[in-house]
């Protein structure tokens, strides 16, 4: 690895970089260069699904949406969090080393599912997305 010809691995990630750049403001120039340019008020509109937008839309919206919305994203996290977990709790080489890891990995998760899980029992007791 003497040669100063060949590449270090920072040179190739760096060439990677600057080749992936180079492909994205290349195609951001093409779309620019070919893309029509007639501009027309169906064009410029507010798209709604489909729907004609009516009416301001500033209206009050149902806090249950965004409740619902948060009950969702925090057991994404509580599964972004449980897949490590498994994988690296699955390996018998870590229980092996320390037999303390397998049980200490246990009731930290058990106790994370269970913090979830009273929240999720709160959430339903209290009713908030129900009505």
């Amino acid at each position: 690895m003497d040669d100063p010809a060949q590449l270090s691995e920072y040179g190739k990630i760096l060439i990677i970089l600057l080749i992936g750049a180079l492909l994205v403001c290349a195609t951001i120039f093409l779309a620019r260069l070919i893309s029509p340019k007639k501009n027309n008020p169906i064009k410029s509109g507010t798209y709604e699904c489909g729907e004609d937008p009516i009416g301001s839309s500033w209206i009050q919206f149902n806090p249950r949406f965004y409740v619902i919305a948060l009950v969702f994203l925090l057991f994404d996290v509580e599964l972004i969090f449980i897949f490590p977990w498994a994988t690296v709790f699955g390996q018998s080489e870590y229980i092996a080393a320390d037999g303390r890891w397998g049980w200490f990995t246990m009731i930290e998760m058990a106790m994370f599912i269970g913090i979830l899980i009273l929240g999720l029992v709160f959430v339903w007791k209290k009713e908030i997305w129900n009505g």
